[in-house]
């Protein structure tokens, strides 16, 4: 999306703080840094966007409450829909020459009816033979939690996740567990340390928790990124990461041991078997 949040995301996978990172393949910076991004030690993957646009030739995108009502009501065309996630996804593997480890949405869309169909339709044809995993967002554990968090973790969840979870089930999709990360989006340093204690609490066996990291920049919510980033690179946090058992791991590399365990915007993999994951866009 920007180079102020590629070179957050950058840092934070060198620091062994993330083990996942979501790209907007049509994003103005991606192109420019998939290359550094294709060697380090992260999964990488497609932030699917029918929201956002960067530049004119952008026109399909709609804003999010009228993505919404459309999808909701039946009103998307699934031929355009099935061509713009072809269109990402080849983006995506143009410039990183693979496949993504795993598939997510910005603001969620990828779970939404009339595209999670066409979405789970292109991933079996074109990677029949390893399937990305896929992000859900059924609530993780909310204990201590403010409400409005509460309300919003759950809003996403109903807002197609629990369709998407129960779909990938019984298809034998993989994904994380249980998703942590949601709040407003606002607060500060300060707010989003204390949120982040909590969901280190909370966090189980195959849970994946969500974040937002940035370096200053001309962005959006950039002061709440900025505040993400340095808690996320604090020293502090590795004390917080072991006081709970808990470490940052990839999902393709812990699901393939079959111990179906993940970990922050990547991963964080408890130990003694207990592991969450992070992951950034």
């Amino acid at each position: 999306m920007d180079v102020s949040i590629d070179h957050a995301i950058f840092q934070l996978v060198d620091a062994g703080r993330l083990s996942a990172v979501s790209c907007m393949s049509a994003g103005p910076s991606f192109a420019r840094h998939a290359a550094e991004l294709k060697h380090r030690a992260a999964d990488i993957g497609l932030h699917l966007n029918f929201t956002q646009a960067f530049s004119p030739a952008d026109a399909d995108m709609l804003p999010l409450k009228t993505l919404l009502l459309r999808a909701y009501t039946g009103r998307l065309d699934r031929a355009q829909v099935r061509q713009q996630i072809d269109r990402q996804l080849d983006a995506f593997e143009d410039q990183m020459g693979q496949a993504p480890h795993y598939v997510d949405g910005h603001q969620h869309v990828h779970q939404l009816p009339g595209v999670r169909g066409p979405l789970l339709e292109a991933l079996r044809q074109r990677y029949p033979r390893q399937r990305p995993w896929l992000r859900l967002t059924p609530a993780g554990a909310m204990q201590g939690l403010p409400l409005p968090a509460v309300f919003k973790a759950h809003a996403i969840a109903g807002l197609g996740g629990h369709a998407l979870a129960a779909q990938a089930r019984q298809e034998g999709w993989p994904g994380n567990r249980r998703f942590l990360g949601v709040y407003g989006f606002a607060g500060g340093r300060r707010a989003y340390a204390g949120l982040l204690h909590h969901w280190l609490f909370n966090a189980l066996d195959g849970d994946l928790l969500m974040c937002h990291p940035a370096l200053p920049g001309p962005i959006e919510h950039a002061e709440q990124r900025v505040a993400e980033f340095e808690v996320l690179s604090s020293p502090e946090l590795g004390e917080w990461l072991a006081a709970n058992g808990l470490s940052v791991a990839r999902f393709s590399q812990v699901a393939a041991t079959g111990l179906r365990e993940a970990g922050i915007g990547a991963g964080l993999k408890r130990q003694a078997w207990r592991t969450a994951p992070l992951v950034s866009r």
